[in-house]
């Protein structure tokens, strides 16, 4: 366990660049998927295989949470949305590794995660409307409204930021403190519990993403049709 969730461990120097311990987790990590995405995809069929089919399942349901949540074609938002989901999930269920600290657990990468939903909803909001006319959607609708609507695109990212990490955070603390008081089978239960959380976490962090992303674009499809 690490001392403060504000403080983290510093692994090896690459000239003035720390690298730390969720660094390295969150590399394993995409190391994993990469390496289970391509054995998955590698030999696709008409008439599919267990895993196949069990994959085909999986982007089905986010495709149709997609067009549910944001009303466009999934297609341009699928690969950023489902790899939300995959990276979060494992993320959080890594914590039941023994001596494996879940990189969501720390501030840094759940800054850096909002701030990749902060950046996306920026691009497809631009790609949709353009620059200026993404600017007006601001005074939209109201040009009193715009400062508190520009606040709001970065509150957005801090909710992201504070969300996961509170709940990520007070998880692994809460199993790391019963363990050393009570051994090892009784905090089972928890370890139950933190991959229920895990689970409806990243589930909440990619639909959050999905409501600020559609915001953004339903929002700009508006005023192109007003226009």
């Amino acid at each position: 366990m690490i001392s403060s969730p504000f403080d983290t461990q510093v692994l090896l120097m690459v000239g003035p660049v720390p690298i730390t311990t969720p660094v390295v987790t969150t590399w394993g990590i995409i190391l994993l998927l990469s390496v289970g995405s391509w054995l998955i995809t590698r030999r696709l069929a008409l008439k599919p295989s267990r895993a196949q089919a069990a994959l085909e399942l999986v982007v089905d349901m986010f495709s149709v949470q997609i067009r549910e949540t944001m009303g466009v074609a999934p297609a341009p938002y699928l690969p950023l949305i489902g790899t939300f989901f995959l990276y979060l999930l494992v993320a959080n269920w890594s914590s039941l590794i023994p001596g494996v600290e879940p990189p969501t657990a720390t501030l840094e990468t759940d800054i850096a995660l909002a701030l990749i939903v902060f950046g996306a909803t920026l691009w497809f909001g631009i790609r949709a409307l353009g620059v200026n006319g993404y600017v007006r959607s601001f005074a939209q609708p109201s040009i009193l409204l715009a400062p508190l609507n520009l606040i709001e695109l970065f509150t957005r990212s801090l909710s992201l930021t504070v969300r996961l990490f509170g709940n990520m955070m007070s998880g692994v603390f809460v199993i790391g403190i019963v363990l050393s008081l009570a051994g090892l089978l009784v905090p089972i239960p928890l370890m139950a519990l933190e991959l229920l959380t895990g689970a409806v976490q990243a589930y909440i962090f990619g639909a959050l993403a999905m409501v600020f992303i559609g915001g953004a674009v339903s929002e700009t499809t508006s005023i192109q049709q007003r226009q």
